[in-house]
């Protein structure tokens, strides 16, 4: 074979083993593109799974509190429906002692009127002339008794004594009776709303409960949603790491290759001094040429990315000037600092406690009961109420059903009447603090609450 011959082989074999060493790795590249696309999306899934997950312990931290909240409102309300139960007995302690006290002023009485029959029969024997006895014996009843006996002039002054204390004694006696029985009602009707109110109370925490049960189940299926995109992306990083690494045994294989090939040429060259020099000598031509237009194609890319570095800068100094533009057309939020809108920063955040929103550690809980609350919020307004629903009665001037408006204090009969107050927002729906869920708008038009709505409405002044 002529040297000529020879140089064509060994070109065409240099030429095919160049094309087989950048073909192989191009497919492989191409490869890794596809599976790094595939990690993107991999991993864009873990971060928005990493955000639920967050948010998921943001929630259950807030049940974690709400609960702890709940359970201290229960612990107070049953102290004090323990109180209460204390009371009751004290009070009915007193009942039994009035009704000794009874028995025995009816005794007084009873003697002082065998008294008044023994000096109407003597003052009768000594021969008077007024008749005692039919005085005495004809009256039906110790009243008419007693008129028979104030109208005869001849009576003496020890009688008027007697029956001056009769009437003190029966006057003082209804009165602690009327007010014991009083007091014990009232104790028995706030037990019986108590315990009511500690039910719904438990039945709240239980809802929360249940509902931190599904926050750590959701959280416990996002972490394994999360572990499972974290290991495929592992898998996908190991076959990239595989592929290139494939590729760079291909390309240390070819390289190999390339140079076995150079030093046969070289020794071809050799061989024939003066056909190599002018095959030389057009090599060099040609790679001159090649190597000027390499040098056109990178000034040519320098020049473009010239340009595109401009383009970006001049697309960078202009956003600030938009981000000034969005930010200046955002509307404030107005603070409306009303009685009606307080206490919305309570709804879902909030536990009913008999006698609480009376402390500031009760008011930064959360902890109101309703006639608390309607005073706490009407102070946000500048407003100063006073915190029972008795007094929250005589608040304002009362109107019609009919006229009531948003603001206006309305009232219903619980475990008594005006047992609960709240104020009104419009709608038929009114906030308060109620025992089942604590600060929230509930319905007066419907439901429990349009049973007890007594139809007082209070308008503050």
């Amino acid at each position: 074979m002529s040297l000529k011959k020879k140089l064509i082989v060994l070109n065409t074999t240099i030429m095919l083993g160049l094309g087989s060493a950048f073909a192989i790795p191009s497919v492989k590249a191409e490869s890794i593109t596809e599976i790094q696309s595939q990690r993107t999306g991999i991993q864009s899934d873990i971060s928005e799974a990493e955000q639920v997950i967050q948010e998921l312990k943001k929630e259950q931290s807030k049940m974690n509190a709400q609960i702890a909240q709940i359970e201290s409102a229960m612990k107070e309300n049953d102290q004090k429906i323990k109180d209460t139960k204390q009371e009751i007995k004290d009070t009915e302690k007193d009942i039994e002692s009035l009704k000794k006290e009874i028995k025995a002023l009816e005794e007084r009485i009873a003697k002082r009127e065998e008294v008044l029959k023994e000096r109407a029969l003597s003052f009768q024997e000594s021969g008077g002339d007024v008749e005692y006895l039919e005085v005495v014996l004809g009256s039906k009843s110790f009243g008419e008794f007693v008129n028979r006996v104030g109208a005869v002039a001849t009576i003496v002054e020890a009688d008027q004594q007697i029956l001056s204390e009769q009437e003190a004694d029966k006057a003082d006696l209804e009165k602690k009776q009327a007010t014991v029985e009083k007091k014990l009602q009232n104790l028995k009707d706030m037990e019986v709303e108590l315990k009511g109110m500690q039910s719904q109370i438990e039945d709240q925490k239980a809802e929360t409960v249940n509902m931190k049960a599904k926050i750590e189940k959701k959280e416990s299926e996002t972490e394994a949603l999360k572990q499972s995109l974290e290991n495929k992306d592992a898998g996908l990083e190991a076959q990239i790491a595989s592929i290139r690494e494939n590729i760079k045994k291909e390309e240390e294989r070819k390289a190999s290759e390339k140079a076995d090939l150079d030093r046969a040429a070289e020794e071809v060259n050799a061989s024939n001094s003066s056909n190599s020099s002018s095959e030389g000598s057009s090599s060099s031509s040609s790679e001159e040429s090649s190597s000027s237009s390499k040098g056109e194609a990178s000034a040519k890319s320098k020049g473009e990315s010239s340009s595109s570095s401009n383009s970006s800068k001049n697309s960078s100094a202009a956003k600030p000037a938009a981000s000034k533009t969005e930010t200046s057309s955002k509307p404030s939020s107005a603070n409306t600092g009303s009685a009606i809108t307080a206490g919305y920063k309570y709804i879902g955040n909030s536990t009913y406690k008999f006698g609480g929103g009376r402390t500031a550690s009760d008011i930064a809980n959360g902890l109101f009961d309703c006639s608390a609350f309607v005073a706490w919020a009407y102070k946000q307004a500048g407003v100063n109420l006073p915190a029972s629903t008795d007094a929250l009665k005589g608040a304002g001037r009362q109107v019609s059903d009919s006229q009531k408006q948003p603001g206006d204090l309305v009232f219903f009969n619980t475990y008594k009447t005006d047992g609960h107050v709240g104020i009104y927002v419009g709608g038929g729906k009114f906030i308060g603090s109620q025992s089942s869920t604590g600060v929230a708008i509930a319905n007066m038009d419907s439901g429990y609450w349009a049973g007890v709505y007594n139809g007082r409405v209070v308008r503050v002044n």
